[in-house]
C-alpha cells in the first residue's frame, strides 16, 4: 500500500470515526519503545505498606499544591 492509497482510505472514513482513527494512527506513528511500553503487561507486584504510605503522601502534596512543574525541573537541572 502506498501513502496515496492510505490517504484515499482516510478520506473515506466517516466523520464520526475520525477521532478513533486519529488515535490509532498516532499509536502507529510512535516509536517502537513507546509501543512496547504501552503493550507491556500490568505490574502484578503487590503494593507494600510503604508504597501505600508514599502514594498517600504524594497525593496530599499534590492536593496542597506542593508540586514542581516540568519547566521548573528542566531549569533546575540546566536543561532549559
Amino acid at each position: 500500500m502506498t501513502r496515496e492509497a492510505l490517504h484515499e482510505l482516510i478520506d473515506r472514513i466517516p466523520e464520526g470515526e475520525i477521532a478513533v482513527t486519529q488515535r490509532a494512527l498516532e499509536y502507529l506513528a510512535r516509536d517502537a519503545a513507546f509501543r512496547a511500553a504501552m503493550s507491556a503487561p500490568l505490574d502484578d507486584e503487590p503494593v507494600t505498606a510503604g508504597d501505600a504510605e508514599a502514594i498517600a503522601r504524594a497525593r496530599k502534596d499534590i492536593q496542597a499544591g506542593r508540586v514542581v512543574s516540568h519547566d521548573e525541573m528542566l531549569r533546575e537541572f540546566g536543561l532549559q
